[in-house]
């Protein structure tokens, strides 16, 4: 059974508060109330500190004209994605990539934006030094055919490796503590991960995607909609999408605060190391990027790599809608 709270995480957070941080609410012209006044969205089942936006984003929302916030924090499969594809969330937050991959396995969701970039780093004992060098080694992983499988997977093949016989692939609950039990060379992490291993000595980075091309230069997580949401309600999804920007901007402009408040109600890792993603991560780039480069770049790699079939022209037809975008940047003159 779908368990949903109404809880509110972050009652400290008032709509005062808010307008305080993402300036007062303006008026857009003409547009109509959203058609559904509620919006569910998810508390994934890791933490995982590159998606705070969402938590902080509920006084946005209700600017934008919705009442009934729910955030989802158990859904009736395991992979939070599969929330979205059975209607019990109406928006996702997901590795771009992996969007790709599900967008090509028909799942039913249309890819709105971009939210930011660089919250993956691989982490290697330091007798790697590349990429490269994992040739013969031992990656980690949470399991096979998952999302950061698949990512060391891409990024592997992107240097000329086969990663199929190159690697040895050791699955386990906690990649980290395998690297630092000796029994793997490598893992990717996402935050808090990295901030972890660098607090405990462990290991070094041989790729950092908020540093290193071409990975740099493409959004890292981007933000979903059901596909029947977005179809049947288009004013509520534009204000959805506004107001998860605002947050997104919130992460820029106040990270103390929104490091605080998340980790004050357990949906961030500790607040230094969720204040340390925020400064790393970046979450100032939803403006710079092109969200269909973007899907087009990793649809290609995916592609290279054998996990899709599906061209990325395929992929961005069949599982984007920029428009809601498009009008948001219209509307802030960008």
């Amino acid at each position: 059974m779908l368990l949903q709270t109404r809880r509110r995480f972050l009652t400290s957070f008032t709509a005062a508060g808010a307008a305080g941080f993402i300036g007062a609410p303006r008026s857009f012209g003409t547009e109509p109330p959203p058609e559904v006044t509620r919006v569910r969205l998810p508390v994934y089942p890791k933490i995982v500190d590159c998606g705070v936006p969402i938590y902080v984003a509920e006084e946005m929302l209700r600017a934008e004209g919705f009442t009934d916030i729910q955030f989802v924090t158990k859904g009736t499969n395991p992979d939070a994605w599969m929330w979205l594809a059975d209607g019990e969330i109406d928006f996702h937050w997901e590795y771009a990539p992996e969007l790709a991959r599900l967008i090509a396995q028909n799942v039913p969701l249309k890819v709105l934006a971009g939210l930011h970039a660089g919250c993956l780093e691989l982490i290697a004992d330091r007798g790697v030094a590349n990429v490269k060098s994992l040739k013969g080694k031992r990656v980690g992983i949470n399991q096979l055919n998952s999302a950061v499988h698949v990512l060391v997977y891409m990024m592997a093949a992107h240097v000329g490796l086969d990663p199929a016989r190159d690697i040895e692939w050791v699955t386990g609950p906690d990649p980290l503590e395998l690297l630092a039990a000796g029994k793997v060379d490598a893992f990717l992490g996402a935050a808090p991960e990295p901030q972890m291993a660098r607090a405990r000595g462990i290991g070094h980075v041989i790729l950092n995607s908020a540093l290193d091309r071409p990975w740099s230069q493409y959004y890292c997580c981007m933000l979903s909609g059901n596909v029947d949401y977005v179809k049947n309600h288009p004013v509520a999804t534009r204000r959805v999408l506004r107001a998860l920007l605002k947050a997104v901007d919130l992460c820029v402009t106040d990270p103390q605060r929104v490091a605080r408040l998340t980790t004050d109600n357990g949906l961030a890792s500790n607040y230094d190391y969720a204040l340390q993603a925020l400064a790393e991560l970046r979450f100032d780039k939803w403006r710079d990027f092109d969200p269909e480069d973007s899907m087009r770049f990793y649809a290609l790699r995916l592609r290279e790599a054998g996990k899709i079939g599906a061209s990325p022209q395929q992929i961005i037809a069949d599982g984007t809608d920029w428009r809601f975008l498009n009008e948001i940047k219209r509307e802030l003159k960008m």
